[in-house]
């Protein structure tokens, strides 16, 4: 891949059979992600955030191939991986680890924080035990752990400190690309903040690429490079994480935004709040036209209509949103320069 591009999704698509709910109906098509195209560059750090249901976990499991596609191209370091079996697969998977977002859950209750670290340096690189066990201990040191927490057990651990023994393992087999599902959702704000800066000081020591998939907007400006925000299986916006923070092009970014708590009081009073109304469509029935205008408060007659094209702008940043090109005709600038007719006082 050109450009220093390490993982890419072009026009994925991944549809799962359900029942639709309804006595007597047949099974129905969810559409979890649709047509979504995103590159990862090597080193860098790119957000995916979007509401609970949007679709950010089932792209992860795409990218990561633990689920196959309906339709679209997986690529990793320039190597199409879309239709790679099981154990082709395992070769690549030292350099594409995860940290989901049920730590928990994802630490054997019965091993020790040594055997759990230990695990993927036996596996993947072949070292003997006692090798093994010693690195494990720099990896707990690595990211703010001691090498003493070898002999002890996840449920003795706080839960920041499981998610640092995720991370540790995860780091052990020195991936190229991270992928970090809600890694520090179940934390404290406190523990959320110590995380984030250790992800960032990881990042800068081992130059290792994250996909950050997070609902919070603010967490996800801290450590990325660029954000994507997805909604209903789509990607709305793209652009660098100052820009989408700042200067948000979709109406969806804009309402994730302005749910983040100022923490001056006085801003806070004043701020322009953006409640959403209703509830997220049904991925089984996604409507017609742009699948935000059910909830948008600029919603124009094109919108309910119309899908709106994805477009690029000078600065690299996309947006798929009529704002642009009919009505206000925005060509780009944010949309906060727009009044917003439904916003609550």
């Amino acid at each position: 891949m050109s450009n220093g591009t390490l993982a890419r999704l072009t026009n994925v698509r991944k549809e799962f059979r359900t029942h639709s709910g309804r006595r007597g109906a047949g099974p129905a098509t969810a559409v979890a992600v649709d047509d979504v195209s995103l590159e990862i560059k090597a080193g860098e750090s790119l957000g995916l955030v979007g509401e609970s249901g949007s679709g950010k976990s089932t792209v992860a499991r795409l990218l990561l191939r633990l689920i196959d596609p309906t339709s679209g191209t997986i690529e990793f370091a320039g190597q199409d991986i879309t239709h790679l079996n099981r154990r082709e697969m395992r070769a690549l998977r030292g350099d594409m680890q995860a940290v989901f977002q049920d730590i928990s859950g994802s630490l054997n209750s019965k091993m020790t924080i040594g055997q759990l670290v230990a695990e993927p340096l036996r596996f993947h690189k072949g070292l003997g035990k006692v090798a093994a066990f010693e690195r494990a201990g720099a990896l707990l040191e690595m990211v703010g752990l001691s090498a003493r927490h070898r002999g002890r057990y996840p449920y003795e651990l706080s839960g920041g400190q499981r998610q640092r023994v995720s991370l540790a393992r995860a780091l052990a087999v020195e991936p190229r690309l991270l992928v970090l599902d809600e890694p520090v959702s179940a934390l404290d704000v406190s523990t959320q903040s110590q995380a984030v800066n250790l992800l960032g000081d990881l990042q800068t020591q081992l130059d290792v690429a994250y996909l950050f998939i997070a609902h919070d907007l603010f967490v996800v400006h801290h450590v990325s490079d660029r954000i994507a925000v997805m909604y209903l299986g789509a990607i709305v916006e793209l652009g660098t994480a100052e820009d989408v923070y700042a200067r948000p092009r979709h109406p969806y970014t804009q309402a994730l935004l302005s749910a983040i708590p100022h923490p001056d009081p006085s801003v806070e009073l004043h701020r322009r709040r953006i409640i959403l109304t209703g509830e997220v469509p049904s991925p089984t029935n996604i409507p017609t036209g742009c699948r935000f205008h059910t909830r948008c408060p600029y919603a124009m007659e094109t919108c309910r209509t119309v899908t709106p094209p994805t477009l690029t702008f000078d600065d690299g940043g996309t947006v798929a949103c009529h704002l642009h090109t009919d009505g206000p005709r925005l060509d780009g600038r944010s949309v906060n320069e727009l009044a917003v007719p439904l916003a609550s006082p």
